[in-house]
C-alpha cells in the first residue's frame, strides 16, 4: 500500500519558503468575529435612530397639545399650594404691605399710641383692602377675559362665585376687627364708611369720572381709620396727602393696559411734587415751639384758681396725659433733628421712586412703562407714610416702614400689585 504526502512548500526566487495559506478553521473564526462586530455596530445605529424618532414624535404630537408629564393627578399638598397662590394673586397679597402705614399715620397724627387697638385697626384695613381686590376681579371678570386672561378668575383657577365669596368674607372680617378695636362707635364712624367706599368703587364708580375721586377717598378714609374713637381733625392733613397721591395714581392706572396715557404722567409728576412738599412742609421750623396739647391747655386754664388747686389739677392732668399717651406723637412744628432728617429723607425716597418711572412713562407712554409707573406709585406709599409718621415725632417707626419697601418690590416680582 502506498501513501501520499503533501509536497513541501515551494520556495520563491530568493530561496525563502512561501507564506502558509490559512486553513479552513482559521478563516471561519475571523469571519465570525468580523460579522459579530458589524452586527453590533448595526444594532447601535438602529437604536440611535429609534431614539431620535421617538423624541421627534413626542416633541411634535399629532393630537391637541398636552402638558408634559401631566397625568391629571395632583397630590393634596400641591393642590392646596396652587389654590393658595391663586388666592394670593386674586387679592394682590403683597400690596397689603402699603396699608398699615395709613393707619399708623392717622393714629399718630391724632395722638393715639401704637398699641393693640391700633394694630387691630390696621388688620381691619388689610382685610378690607384684600376684599376690594377680590371684588374688583369679580366685577371686571369679563373685561379681564379679554385683556388679562392670566388672572385667577378668567383663567378658571378661581371661580367667579368663589371670588365674590372671598370678598364678602374679608369684608365681614374687616368690620368685625373694627368693632373689636373700638366698639360700635368706631364701626359706624370709621370702618363702615371705608368698607362702603371700597364696594361702591368696585361695583359702580370705577369706570366713571368719579373713580379716581372714590379711590382717593378710600385711602383718605383708611388714614382716618387709624384715629379710632379720637377726633379726626388732627389727621386730616395726612389723609389729604395720601388721598392726593392716590388720586393721581388711579388716573394713571386707567391707561396701563392700552398704553394711551398721553400727558397723564405729567399730571402724576406734578402731583408727586405737591405731595412731597406737603409731607415736608413745616418740619424745618425753629425747635422748641410745640402745639398745645390737651393737658397743657387745661393746666393753663386752671392756673387762674388758688395755688393749691392749681398744682393739684396740673399734677392730675400731667399724670393722666402720661398714662394715656396724650401729647405724644402729635403733628407739631417743633420736631427734633432726627425726626426732621428722617422726614426729609423718606420724602425724598418717595419723590425719586415715583418721579423716575413717571418721567420714563412721559417720554414713552406705552403700556409697559405705564404699568411700571403704577406699580412704583403703589410701593411709594411706604416712604410717603414713613414721612408722615416721622413728622409726628416717631422716626424709628418711620424707618421701619421705609425698610419694607425693598421687600415689597421683591414680592411684586412674584405677585403683581396691579
Amino acid at each position: 500500500m502506498t501513501t501520499t504526502t503533501a509536497p513541501p512548500p515551494a520556495a520563491d526566487a530568493s530561496g525563502a519558503p512561501a507564506p502558509r495559506q490559512p486553513g479552513p478553521r482559521r478563516r471561519t473564526l475571523r469571519e465570525l468575529t468580523r460579522g459579530a462586530r458589524d452586527t453590533l455596530t448595526a444594532c447601535r445605529a438602529a437604536a440611535r435612530a429609534a431614539a431620535t424618532a421617538f423624541r421627534t414624535a413626542r416633541e411634535t404630537p399629532s393630537g391637541p397639545p398636552r402638558s408634559r408629564y401631566d397625568t391629571g393627578y395632583r397630590p393634596r399638598s400641591v393642590a392646596v399650594r396652587q389654590h393658595a397662590t391663586a388666592v394670593a394673586e386674586l387679592v394682590r397679597a403683597p400690596a397689603a404691605l402699603t396699608v398699615p402705614g395709613d393707619v399708623l399715620a392717622g393714629a399718630l397724627s391724632a395722638g393715639r399710641p401704637v398699641g393693640g387697638r391700633t394694630l387691630l385697626l390696621a388688620a381691619s384695613s388689610v382685610s378690607l383692602y384684600w376684599a376690594g381686590m377680590a371684588l374688583n376681579d369679580w366685577a371686571d371678570r369679563e373685561e379681564d377675559a379679554r385683556e388679562r386672561p392670566e388672572r385667577p378668575v378668567p383663567s378658571g383657577r378661581i371661580s367667579a362665585g368663589a371670588a365674590l365669596g372671598i370678598a364678602g368674607g374679608l369684608t365681614a372680617a374687616g368690620l368685625g376687627l373694627g368693632a373689636l378695636a373700638g366698639g360700635r362707635r368706631v364701626l359706624l364712624r370709621r370702618t363702615l364708611p371705608l368698607a362702603a367706599t371700597v364696594w361702591a368703587y368696585d361695583l359702580g364708580l370705577k369706570h366713571t369720572p368719579l373713580g379716581p375721586v372714590a379711590m382717593a377717598a378710600a385711602r383718605a378714609l383708611d388714614v382716618l381709620h387709624g384715629t379710632g374713637p379720637s377726633p379726626a381733625g388732627p389727621a386730616l392733613r395726612a389723609a389729604a396727602t395720601v388721598g392726593a397721591h392716590t388720586w393721581a395714581l388711579t388716573r394713571l392706572s386707567r391707561h396701563e393696559v392700552n398704553g394711551t396715557a398721553g400727558r397723564e404722567p405729567l399730571l402724576s409728576l406734578a402731583a408727586t411734587a405737591a405731595v412731597t412738599l406737603a409731607a415736608t412742609a413745616g418740619t424745618l421750623r425753629v425747635p422748641g415751639r410745640r402745639l398745645p396739647n390737651s393737658a397743657s391747655t387745661a393746666a393753663r386754664q386752671a392756673s387762674s384758681g388758688p395755688p393749691a388747686i392749681t398744682s393739684a389739677v396740673a399734677r392730675h392732668l400731667v399724670g393722666s396725659a402720661a398714662r394715656s399717651g396724650l401729647g405724644t406723637g402729635t403733628d407739631v412744628p417743633g420736631l427734633p433733628g432726627r425726626s426732621i432728617a428722617v422726614t426729609v429723607l423718606t420724602a425724598t425716597v418717595y419723590a425719586v421712586t415715583c418721579a423716575r418711572v413717571q418721567w420714563a412713562a412721559l417720554r414713552d407712554p406705552d403700556a409697559a412703562r405705564t404699568r411700571a409707573a403704577v406699580g412704583a406709585g403703589i410701593h411709594a406709599l411706604l416712604p410717603l407714610q414713613a414721612a408722615l409718621v416721622s413728622r409726628t415725632g416717631s422716626p424709628n417707626l418711620a424707618a421701619l416702614l421705609a425698610a419694607v419697601l425693598p421687600q415689597a418690590a421683591r414680592l411684586a416680582r412674584k405677585v403683581s400689585p396691579t
